[in-house]
């Protein structure tokens, strides 16, 4: 780590102070038109040195200095020991700043939280000197009007528009005038008289700041606990400990999302369309990121997605998916889930293409099966052969009913033609959830979810 550092807050005020004595005017006299004829008198920095009189020279012993001119230099610098402060002082301010977007442009979203210790800056005292070149005394009489009226007694200054920076304020003090550098009698190979001006211009330096960004507190439970050790506010209330934080949930509009295994894939569309269970048509993707920006940043493990249906709202978090940008990891909050209220299923067939074994001949007592098809017909004394057992009625089934084996025959649990309330059950060879409402069978939360029936919380 290095220990060197130069931010030019010396030179900072300097400038501020050339740009103070700029754009000056003489007047020269008048036109032929009668109007007045003024010149800008430009300003320099050089302080009283060979170089600096030279390069005034143009190089040359036989060049005259420009005039009128001014200026600026540096005769002075020390410590200012009546302004010295707590010399260990440590100011600590929190800054939240707005999100850049891709634009670089400032958006009305919050972005970057960083916290800036500031050590207590070292004060001195600075002495300006500014040399008033001219040619008569009617010019430096003019400039000197100018220039002195802005000092009763000082002039305000800022070196910096930084809010971090504790020191960018100033003032100048007009301290001395030498009206001439001529001196009595006065020679005739330099027809250039020298006014100089003393300002005095107390100043901080700083050293570094430290810039680091906030700890962020990204979740926090309080509860009210009894006696008894129970959480009266998490169970009277049946109040998620999520629910408990002060969150900003987003609506995106024109995007939907396919939820499908454990991933949410995104893609636009104009139409605003609910939730279609079971719909899991490919479509072109579109970028998680492009869209995360407009509402903060996404943290793997924390951001969450809520998916919207009629009757239940699913909260999972997300992370980046490692190689897709169309698609986000989605790992659902168990407690969020619909709950099952019907037994689990031990696979999902087909009856008419079952591969006839063991499984099917020789089933365990309780295995319960989701057909696909028919079984059997009313009026059929044989029925079908592979679900039948001699001595016990014959076995006849409609499609979406769920059959089970007693441990002596099979019989329907689930009567998908009297059933109208909404069921759930686990397809136990895949671990799927269903849903049976609307007189059909569909995966429970799997989907597509249209624009207002999914929300983004960063």
């Amino acid at each position: 780590m290095t220990s060197f550092f130069y931010s030019g807050q010396i030179r900072r005020f300097l400038q501020q102070f050339i740009r103070m004595l700029s754009n000056f005017q003489v007047e020269l006299g008048k036109d032929r038109a009668g109007n007045t004829s003024l010149l800008q008198v430009p300003i320099y920095y050089g302080d009283s040195s060979r170089q600096a009189a030279t390069i005034l020279r143009n190089n040359s012993e036989n060049s005259v200095a420009s005039v009128p001119a001014m200026s600026v230099y540096i005769s002075g610098m020390r410590y200012d020991q009546k302004r010295m402060q707590e010399p260990f002082h440590v100011s600590k301010l929190n800054i939240r700043e707005r999100l850049v977007d891709e634009n670089g442009e400032f958006t009305s979203e919050q972005g970057d939280t960083v916290t800036v210790e500031r050590l207590m800056p070292v004060p001195y005292l600075l002495t300006l000197k500014c040399d008033i070149w001219t040619s008569n005394t009617e010019q430096k009489l003019q400039l000197l009007e100018q220039i002195a009226v802005l000092f009763n007694p000082s002039l305000e200054i800022q070196s910096t528009d930084n809010y971090v920076d504790w020191t960018s304020l100033s003032y100048i003090t007009l301290t001395d005038t030498n009206f001439t550098s001529r001196v009595i009698p006065s020679g005739t190979e330099d027809p250039i008289d020298i006014a100089t001006l003393t300002f005095e211009l107390p100043i901080w330096l700083s050293a570094p700041a430290k810039v680091k960004r906030m700890g962020v507190i990204q979740k926090f439970i309080a509860s009210i606990w009894d006696s008894n050790g129970i959480d009266h506010v998490y169970n009277d209330f049946d109040l998620s400990k999520s629910s408990l934080l002060a969150k900003q949930v987003y609506t995106p509009t024109g995007c939907n999302i396919l939820y499908l295994g454990n991933t949410l894939k995104v893609f636009l569309s104009e139409q605003q369309q609910p939730f279609t269970p079971g719909d899991t048509a490919d479509r072109e993707g579109y970028n998680w990121s492009l869209l995360i920006t407009q509402f903060g940043a996404l943290v793997n493990g924390h951001s969450q997605v809520r998916l919207e249906q009629d009757d239940i709202t699913i909260v999972g978090t997300v992370a980046q998916h490692p190689s897709d940008v169309s698609l986000l990891l989605f790992t659902p909050i168990i407690d969020t889930l619909p709950a099952n209220n019907n037994e689990p299923v031990t696979a999902i067939i087909n009856p008419e293409s079952v591969t006839i074994d063991s499984e099917f001949l020789f089933p365990a007592t309780g295995t319960r099966y989701l057909i696909l098809g028919d079984i059997g017909n009313l009026g059929d004394s044989e029925g079908a052969i592979l679900w039948n057992r001699t001595g016990f009625p014959v076995l006849v089934a409609r499609t979406n009913d769920i059959i089970e084996f007693t441990g002596t025959h099979w019989t329907v649990s689930f009567d998908s033609a009297s059933v109208t309330a909404v069921q759930y059950i686990t397809n136990l060879r895949t671990g799927t959830q269903y849903k049976w409402k609307n007189q059909q069978w569909t995966k429970s939360v799997e989907g597509r979810y249209g624009a207002g029936a999914w929300s983004y919380v960063p």
